[in-house]
């Protein structure tokens, strides 16, 4: 398996099903869709279609009509959350994914409506999944509706208060006082590794994974969410714009605690490589086989970009 190849046939494929989802730009509100459809594809590593996608399939899931809905609504949520990341109020960010962040083009309020319209079109997608189960026998269908309705679930969970906003707020109301270690987890662990676990949560719950086997995605997920984060920290300090496509040394601009502020850059390196290998051996207890989805785990937590 050449990974490259393989990672970009599924980026297209992605970008394909994101934009069966996407509003067209029509009617007096038009600047909203255009808003909406510059924010989301701007490309980006469309890491949590992916991880969701590669989770389905880990447990054997196999109906696109399911899994696709929320493959595009994790990462409409995702891409609203930068979006509104970039703002002047919070990081004041002019670049993401290598052009200029979504207020600097459309202006502030609209920059903020953007994010509101992708939250709320990322559940109306979602709910889209129901459509596909009319297909299979009573018992099965009722065995999807209930998949479907935990997944929504996840996703609203994931990405509010108890997940990626909590952190958000962690994030803002730290900015005053430096963060000790226990609380950067926490704030790294809800406003990063939550989306992560979502995705994978989600391909498991469809697939028909068991409550246990769920359990341990989310302990997995956490794991790559927290290690993608603290390299996250390291790149911002030892990588260049061009090659991370948004600005560098934006946490110290910001004077945020990251954990190269609390700690050398080995030691965070070395906090990367400890947190991969618990999230890897947990991988192994799986005792399920996806070549490609333990690749792509491997790379998330050693990139370089």
């Amino acid at each position: 398996m050449n990974f490259e190849i393989e990672r970009k046939n599924r980026i297209n494929t992605i970008e394909e099903i994101i934009k069966k989802y996407l509003p067209e730009e029509v009617g007096y509100q038009k600047t909203i869709m255009e808003a909406m459809n510059y924010s989301i594809l701007a490309g980006g590593k469309r890491l949590r279609p992916m991880l969701m996608e590669e989770t389905y399939k880990l447990f054997g899931g196999q109906d696109r009509d399911i899994i696709e809905p929320f493959m595009a609504a994790i990462e409409m949520i995702h891409t609203y959350s930068l979006v509104h990341d970039d703002l002047p109020a919070m990081d004041n960010d002019e670049y993401r994914r290598g052009r200029k962040t979504t207020h600097v083009v459309y202006g502030e309020a609209m920059a903020i409506l953007a994010g509101d319209g992708l939250l709320n079109l990322a559940f109306e997608t979602g709910t889209k999944a129901f459509s596909g189960i009319s297909e299979y026998d009573d018992f099965m269908e009722l065995t999807l509706y209930k998949r479907v309705g935990e997944a929504l679930e996840v996703l609203g969970k994931k990405a509010g208060i108890y997940g990626m906003i909590g952190g958000q707020v962690i994030d803002i109301e730290g900015n005053d006082n430096p963060a000790p270690k226990e609380v950067l987890d926490i704030m790294y662990g809800l406003k990063t590794g939550a989306l992560i676990e979502a995705s994978m949560m989600i391909g498991a719950i469809l697939a028909g994974a068991k409550r246990d086997e769920v359990k341990t995605i989310e302990k997995i997920a956490g794991d790559i969410g927290l290690a993608f984060q603290i390299r996250d920290d390291i790149l911002d300090v030892t990588s260049s714009q061009a090659e991370l496509g948004k600005p560098v040394h934006s946490d110290e601009k910001n004077e945020k605690t990251t954990y190269v502020t609390i700690m050398n850059l080995d030691n965070a390196s070395n906090e990367v490589a400890v947190i991969s290998e618990r999230a890897l051996k947990a991988y192994a207890t799986l005792n399920r086989r996806n070549e490609y989805l333990q690749e792509l785990i491997e790379q998330l937590i050693s990139r370089k970009n």
